[in-house]
């Protein structure tokens, strides 16, 4: 996502996230912990589907409904949120 200022929003320049940036990422091969499963567990009991229509419903409301200015953090968030959503989409179609 770029913006008319430069870099995209979801640019590590910019987020909110430090660890935003692929090169940051688990382990894949890596042995879950249990709060990384019983996290899991929570999301899937809750619906993938369902996890991202709210996202997705957060996202379009702080976007598109709000008349507060969003500054670089507040965009790094918003795209954040778009990321999981898609991401919540994706596993939903999957199941």
């Amino acid at each position: 996502m770029r913006t008319s200022n430069g870099p995209g929003v979801g640019s590590n320049e910019h987020s909110v996230n430090p660890t935003n940036d692929a090169l940051h990422a688990s382990n894949v091969g890596a042995p879950l912990t249990q709060s990384q499963v019983e996290f899991w567990y929570v999301i899937e009991c809750q619906g993938y589907k369902e996890l991202a229509h709210s996202l997705k419903m957060v996202h379009d409301l702080a976007l598109y409904h709000s008349d507060v200015p969003f500054d670089t953090a507040q965009k790094s968030a918003l795209f954040d949120v778009n990321l999981l959503f898609e991401g919540f989409q994706k596993l939903g179609e999957k199941v």
